[in-house]
């Protein structure tokens, strides 16, 4: 299917979904004025009107409703394609969209985009990392990285690493040197944690489980949440690959090292398909070869 009839199709049916011209310019990264060309440019060449607009909202005619329906299929159908044919190159191409969360900034993903960059030169990465990842269709990634794996049938969650989990402060910071026996002891000081992560259990194998769940401070994202840590305003329960490098420099601390906290686990979660795009296989590859080192 010629590509700039297939652009002018998803322009269409992206402000259908969203309803509005400016949202749509958002989501696909155009300007307004464009997607407004776009639109104009179906209209003639369809000879009919798509939209009923007034200064509010946007609403399909009869037209762009018999139009919206087959746009999706051919859509639907192209992309269908291209991934078959993907499937069966040697060498990776085109495009990968990979949603990673927001703390994976730090640096865990250099080394795997680095060996995929070089490995496979006709590739090309778009990155979004995000901690409130809601619906993996709605961002159109091909590969979706997170903690848990995806329940839905349409997607398969294959495990690539578990990591630790480490209670932090500031070097800076009082408890740092200050004897702990207990974490009770924490009580008096503040806790930071992460909006979007359940209450954490220590765990003693001669005392009683404590439950981290009284945060003074709470955020909803992890890079916010190991730069506050870092600033010394308090503690945190923190991905230990993430601070490796701040508690190798001394400039954080571990504290209550012999209470344990519970792991994670790293998922990449792929829409499911007979046959799996040699890019997807490909990135995943990079991303299992490089965290088995971390």
């Amino acid at each position: 299917m010629n590509s700039k009839l297939i652009r002018s199709l998803q322009v269409f049916v992206t402000v259908t979904d969203s309803g509005s011209m400016s949202v749509a310019a958002r989501e696909l990264e155009m300007t307004v004025s464009a997607i407004s060309q776009q639109l104009r440019k179906l209209e003639e060449d369809i000879g009919l009107s798509l939209f009923n607009r007034n200064t509010r909202n946007m609403s399909l005619t009869e037209a762009g409703r018999i139009y919206y329906d087959n746009c999706k299929k051919m859509l639907d159908n192209a992309l269908l394609a291209q991934q078959q044919i993907e499937s069966l190159q040697d060498n990776p191409t085109g495009k990968i969209n990979i949603v990673a969360p927001e703390g994976f900034g730090g640096g865990l993903l250099s080394g795997p985009l680095n060996m995929l960059c070089k490995t496979f030169p006709q590739l090309s990465v778009s990155l979004t990392l995000t901690d409130e990842l809601k619906d993996i269709i709605t961002h159109g990634a091909d590969l979706v990285l997170c903690f848990e794996p995806v329940s839905d049938t349409n997607f398969s969650s294959l495990p690539l690493a578990t990591w630790q989990r480490k209670l932090c402060v500031s070097a800076s910071h009082p408890l740092a040197n200050t004897p702990l026996n207990s974490p009770e002891q924490l009580k008096s000081h503040t806790y930071i944690s992460h909006r979007n992560i359940d209450a954490y259990t220590m765990r003693h194998d001669e005392e009683v489980d404590f439950d981290l769940n009284a945060s003074r401070i709470d955020v909803n994202s992890m890079q916010t949440l190991i730069q506050l840590t870092r600033d010394g305003v308090g503690f945190a329960v923190l991905p230990e690959p993430e601070v490796r490098h701040l508690l190798s420099t001394g400039e954080m601390k571990t504290l209550l090292d012999d209470w344990s906290l519970p792991d994670y686990t790293v998922y990449a979660v792929t829409p499911k398909r007979d046959r799996i795009p040699k890019k997807i296989s490909a990135a995943i590859d990079c991303l299992q070869n490089l965290f088995a080192q971390i």
